[in-house]
């Protein structure tokens, strides 16, 4: 059996050494990004997964963002040093996906659907959830490097002022993403059979 899927999503991998250093032009990624997310299945069809894509001086003010605030948590000077470091690293790639669920479209969902109205926020992490795997495959597909990262709910009032977001979208990851300056290590996988059950 040829399958071509396959081995687009063992190329996509966690990338923590991005750099600025790629060949596509900002349309080309925004296309992408965009198309992605488009073609992202959602549960009735809802299209609840929405984006902020920031690009150069954009991406890094988002950063510098999460920086400051991870500041407040920091022990000591050689903690915050090494959180500082950690988001400079971030910041030195090309962008971010700010990925976001629109919750007035779940909350219309429930109120149409009552008999689902509990299912509706465990669907829409599972449209986010798929969007993200979605753009990150893409990306990597492209030679892209990048890496899933989770500083949500610290950042959200930032975010929804900096980039006038409606205040109806929830803040669910961001995706950083740049050049490949080093590879990613080597990945280990559980047991299948401590993974699956197979019955013919």
């Amino acid at each position: 059996m040829s399958n071509t899927f396959l081995p687009l999503l063992q190329n996509r991998r966690t990338i923590y050494a991005i750099g600025k250093n790629l060949s596509q032009t900002t349309k080309q990624l925004t296309d992408l990004i965009q198309e992605a997310i488009r073609q992202s299945p959602s549960s009735f069809n809802s299209q609840s997964s929405r984006a902020v894509i920031l690009l150069n001086d954009e991406h890094e003010k988002f950063w510098n963002f999460v920086k400051e605030k991870l500041r407040e948590y920091a022990t000591d000077d050689a903690a915050a040093a090494k959180t500082d470091a950690k988001m400079d690293s971030f910041a030195a790639g090309v962008g971010t996906v700010l990925f976001f669920e629109d919750q007035d479209v779940i909350k219309g969902l429930q109120e149409q659907f009552a008999l689902y109205a509990d299912n509706f926020p465990v669907w829409s992490e599972h449209s986010t959830a798929m969007a993200q795997l979605a753009v990150w495959t893409a990306l990597a597909a492209e030679n892209v490097g990048a890496s899933l990262q989770h500083y949500n709910p610290i950042v959200d009032d930032k975010v929804h002022a900096e980039w006038e977001v409606p205040s109806s979208w929830k803040l669910r990851a961001q995706l950083v993403f740049g050049s490949i300056e080093a590879p990613a290590g080597e990945k280990s996988y559980i047991d299948d059979a401590a993974r699956f059950k197979v019955f013919k």
